[in-house]
């Protein structure tokens, strides 16, 4: 079967499951589109990669579509070794909604060897989505990049402090949540994060206080604390977990 017949047919199941009554919840949810939502259920989503696996050819075609369901299952069966920097920040400056962004980066993006890079390229955007798109990026890659060292992280650690007054939820919401995943990846992180949030705490701006007091509810809780110390046990089978 060719890519193009191969697109239709996907595309064809994708329609068949569509609902309109799930449309209506996403958009209570903030996820609306500039594209069609078909209202399509992520389990379903996930059974049709599964039975998809790998196919880069398609998920470009899937992407090109602009449906927002063909670009989340794009997210699981596009090929992260043939990501290419343009299209990625391509992908990203078409990111219309929190959950196309946050499924592509961490479904996807952060597979890729230009995760790093892009992170903190698009952390400095001024697109709201492409901004919030590097600062998730940080956030997974501080739970899922075991070989990355912790400079990686302090050094997200000031790009964070430098956007924490930007206002926009999308792009303040990932920003508290890539410092909270920093400050959990091990103690020495944790410090640093705490160090920052307390810097980020002092600032005039609304958002900022709000990402440094919820970062710091957590990355200061007996929960966080005995995680780290634990991770640190002599002998301990956890090792250097992200979450």
């Amino acid at each position: 079967m060719s890519p193009s017949s191969l697109t239709n047919s996907v595309l064809t199941d994708l329609y068949a499951h569509a609902d309109p009554k799930n449309v209506e919840g996403m958009a209570r949810f903030g996820i609306v589109s500039t594209g069609n939502i078909l209202g399509v259920t992520l389990p379903f989503i996930r059974t049709k990669a599964k039975a998809l696996r790998r196919n880069h050819e398609l998920a470009l075609e899937l992407w090109n579509t602009g449906i927002y369901e063909a670009r989340l299952l794009a997210a699981f069966i596009a090929d992260p070794a043939q990501l290419t920097k343009p299209v990625m920040t391509s992908w990203a400056k078409q990111f219309d909604n929190w959950a196309i962004c946050d499924g592509l980066c961490i479904h996807l993006f952060r597979r890729s060897r230009h995760a790093h890079d892009l992170a903190d390229a698009w952390s400095k955007r001024k697109e709201e989505f492409v901004r919030r798109a590097g600062f998730v990026m940080m956030a997974t890659l501080a739970v899922h990049d075991k070989e990355a060292d912790n400079d990686v992280f302090l050094c997200y650690l000031s790009v964070i402090e430098r956007a924490s007054g930007d206002d926009r939820n999308g792009v303040r919401k990932a920003v508290n949540w890539a410092l909270r995943q920093i400050g959990k990846r091990n103690a020495s992180l944790n410090r640093a994060a705490i160090a920052s949030a307390r810097r980020i705490a002092k600032r005039s701006e609304s958002s900022a206080r709000w990402i440094a007091s919820d970062a710091l509810r957590e990355l200061l809780s007996a929960a966080v604390r005995k995680r780290l110390t634990t991770r640190r046990r002599p002998g301990s089978r956890r090792g250097n977990r992200g979450t």
